[in-house]
């Protein structure tokens, strides 16, 4: 009973009370239900894809978006923990359920193998090296291809279970798990801490954090998350290839980032949530040919345009309104803050009229 009093208790005061967390309650809830009432076996499949790549941009989000350490080579861990999980289970035989961790576990070492070689490194010149990383692990694997399977992959996977729908609840449990966490992590002191990294790390590093640390921890974090979803990937598709690895991938997690908000980890997943679905809904029509992509192109470069901070950030704004004395967040009709009580809509009105003023 004290369990379900703390959790009604956290449900009233904490996320029906904010228009932007109770959307995120009622979207968690359908992807649960949704076999439920649709059991459609190719919309099921999407969604599996969906959630899997979800946790991909969410674990780039934690690196790029809260540290600024942008990562151009970010399928390297996808690949990593792709590949580990396929060789152990077709090669060794072992249990997926093993090799999904295992698979994350070593996407972890290359993760902080990378953070240790580019601890120097910062901006742009952060970002070229680890699009180095990706290429020479194909080049390894095409170099050993009695290993590796060389451009054709490992294939005949084993799954992790045999329905659609089976299938569909561990991927979409593992996401909503995954980026859950990822989003405390980030929302916890270690996440400011990230933050004043990002914005000043000399000032930080004369602070006294151990910025060296912390950044090969996020590393790590962000990588072994990738791996997982990764290895997921390959016990669904059953295969494990050279895909996992593409430069393409790291640049399509950067255009989720950077389309759904960085530095918000839910921004990137709803990103997923709407491009992934899109994509394949318009491959679906044969009469658009390559015009899918100018379409898909178009909608990404006006999101960018109109919405410089990303899709989500825009919306919370509209919906939602921060105190100016406890910025604490409130939904957009309220009038005085459910904390402090302080004015939110004369203060606004104040702001609006000075910067008309000015």
């Amino acid at each position: 009973m004290y369990w379900l009093r703390w959790g009604w208790a956290e449900l009233k005061n904490e996320v029906v009370v904010l228009p932007s967390r109770t959307l995120v309650l009622a979207w968690a809830a359908a992807l649960l239900v949704l076999p439920a009432v649709y059991d459609d076996a190719y919309v099921l499949r999407i969604l599996t894809m969906t959630c899997i790549f979800a946790i991909f941009a969410a674990s780039w989000d934690l690196l790029a978006g809260y540290t600024g350490q942008v990562n151009f080579g970010h399928a390297l861990f996808f690949g990593a923990g792709a590949y580990t999980s396929a060789l152990m289970s077709h090669k060794l035989g072992i249990t997926p359920w093993a090799t999904i961790w295992a698979g994350a576990a070593v996407a972890m070492l290359f993760g902080a193998l990378v953070g240790y070689l580019c601890l120097r490194l910062r901006g742009s010149y952060l970002s070229l090296a680890t699009l180095a990383f990706p290429l020479i692990a194909l080049g390894l694997l095409f170099a050993f291809p009695d290993f590796s399977g060389g451009e054709l992959g490992i294939s005949g996977v084993r799954r992790l279970m045999l329905t659609p729908t089976a299938n569909y609840y561990i991927a979409s449990i593992s996401m909503l798990a995954i980026v859950f966490g990822l989003w405390q992590l980030a929302d916890s002191n270690f996440g400011i801490v990230l933050h004043a990294i990002r914005d000043d790390e000399v000032a930080a590093r004369a602070s006294g954090i151990n910025t060296p640390r912390y950044k090969l921890t996020v590393f790590a974090v962000s990588a072994a998350a990738a791996g997982f979803a990764g290895a997921l990937f390959a016990h669904y598709l059953r295969v494990a290839g050279p895909s996992t690895l593409e430069v393409a991938l790291s640049f399509q997690v950067v255009i989720w980032g950077i389309f759904g908000g960085v530095a918000t980890i839910y921004g990137p997943v709803a990103a997923v949530f709407i491009l992934y679905p899109l994509t394949e809904w318009l491959g679906s029509f044969k009469a658009l040919g390559e015009l899918r992509l100018l379409i898909f192109a178009a909608i990404v470069l006006l999101v960018l345009l109109f919405m410089p901070r990303g899709l989500t950030p825009w919306v919370r704004d509209k919906i939602e309104t921060q105190c100016p004395r406890c910025k604490q967040r409130n939904g957009a009709w309220r009038s005085v803050c459910r904390l402090c009580g302080a004015a939110l809509k004369a203060q606004v009105a104040g702001a609006q009229r000075l910067v008309g003023h000015q």
